[in-house]
């Protein structure tokens, strides 16, 4: 499968012998988020520091397609799939290092993959969220029992485990993994070009509370619901939602927008303040916060849910706010929303420290680093 960007090669091409040779075994396509944040988005930078990357993602785009609209994923298209990437892997071995996402194959005992992996070249396993979560706390006792020590058993082989924050490396760490590295999920800082920090609420009317993400995601708004409506029935702020099902914050007036990449920007500028609500679970406590990330990267000051990295990302007072309780919340959106001059303060302190630790340009070379050490 060919990318769309220069980095990327065809399966089936034959790769230069001189450069460092890469095959990307991601989950998905460049359509589903993690894949695109974590690995196809590098790239053109790895093109250009001389890594070759063929890309072979597991999953076809209509897997996604059938994930985002609750339909069911066709076991037929999910076998073929499995067996599609078996067969990839018989060309291991023309290649220097395999970047692996997550995992070879999903919901497969270890023992499936370590006879795959045996005879192949180096890897590096990256991981954005707290996966092993869905085998080890998994409400199956058979899955807990076949599957729950299957991904601290890839770590442990991994010439190198790439994660977004410390609750991972932790993971990794007791799994026993050899080298680890902390890589947060980062934004492309040319998609989100600095600007004057324009108080668009003064034109349009109330200040708007944005929240941005995918189907799958939206059912933590439910745990704002209250805080939320009590903005709007005073007619406080509005709401704009971005990649939210219908079904999300139903009995509140909202505006909503399909998801679409070449569009997120523009929506998330039209925010006065963007919103991150999680729940205090462990598998929350993996996510890498990157909503918050592309609020801050367009200069909007946030409130999030002091959950995992939320409360690394967020310096409270400084570039948004952490709210756990309903009260709490009202408060920081309510704050937020009557001070303009605050909005303006906060927000660039929040686009300052994404230039200064969570973009593209400042992490890549340091990806191409890792990549090369890994496969040496």
């Amino acid at each position: 499968m060919v990318c769309g960007t220069a980095a990327a090669v065809p399966l089936s091409e034959e790769t230069s012998p001189a450069a460092m040779r890469i095959l990307l075994l991601s989950r998905y396509s460049p359509r589903g988020p993690s894949s695109r944040l974590r690995h196809y988005q590098f790239l053109p930078a790895l093109a250009e520091a001389g890594l070759t990357v063929t890309v072979a993602p597991l999953l076809p785009d209509s897997y996604l397609e059938a994930l985002y609209t609750g339909q069911t994923r066709p076991p037929r298209s999910i076998a073929a799939a499995y067996a599609a990437r078996i067969r990839q892997m018989a060309t291991a071995r023309n290649f220097d290092l395999l970047w692996i996402e997550k995992e070879l194959l999903p919901w497969f005992p270890y023992g499936a993959e370590r006879w795959i992996l045996e005879s192949a070249p180096p890897y590096v396993v990256d991981f954005d969220d707290a996966w092993f979560h869905h085998y080890d706390r998994s409400r199956w006792p058979l899955v807990r029992r076949i599957l729950g020590g299957k991904l601290d058993r890839v770590m442990q082989h991994a010439a190198l485990v790439a994660v977004g924050n410390d609750y991972l490396a932790k993971r990794a760490e007791s799994a026993g993994a050899r080298s680890i590295a902390i890589l947060p999920t980062v934004v492309d800082l040319a998609r989100y070009p600095a600007c004057s920090p324009i108080d668009l609420s003064q034109a349009a009317g109330l200040p708007t509370v944005g929240w941005i993400g995918s189907p799958i995601t939206d059912h933590y708004l439910n745990l704002v619901e209250e805080p939320l409506r009590r903005m709007v029935t005073r007619d406080e702020a509005r709401i704009s939602l971005v990649g939210a099902t219908s079904a999300a914050l139903s009995g509140l007036p909202a505006e909503r927008h399909e998801w679409r990449e070449e569009t997120e920007t523009s929506h998330i500028a039209l925010f006065d303040i963007g919103i991150m609500p999680l729940a205090d679970t462990p598998w929350e406590r993996g996510k890498c916060g990157y909503k918050l990330i592309q609020y801050m990267a367009c200069g909007k000051p946030v409130v999030a849910s002091p959950v995992g990295v939320n409360r690394d990302i967020v310096e409270h007072g400084v570039n948004g706010f952490l709210a756990e309780t309903p009260e709490e919340w009202t408060g920081a959106l309510r704050r937020l929303a009557t001070d303009p001059d605050l909005r303006r303060r906060l927000g660039a302190a929040g686009r300052a420290k994404v230039e200064r630790h969570y973009s593209l340009e400042g992490t890549a070379p340091r990806l191409v680093e890792l990549l090369r050490a890994a496969a040496s």
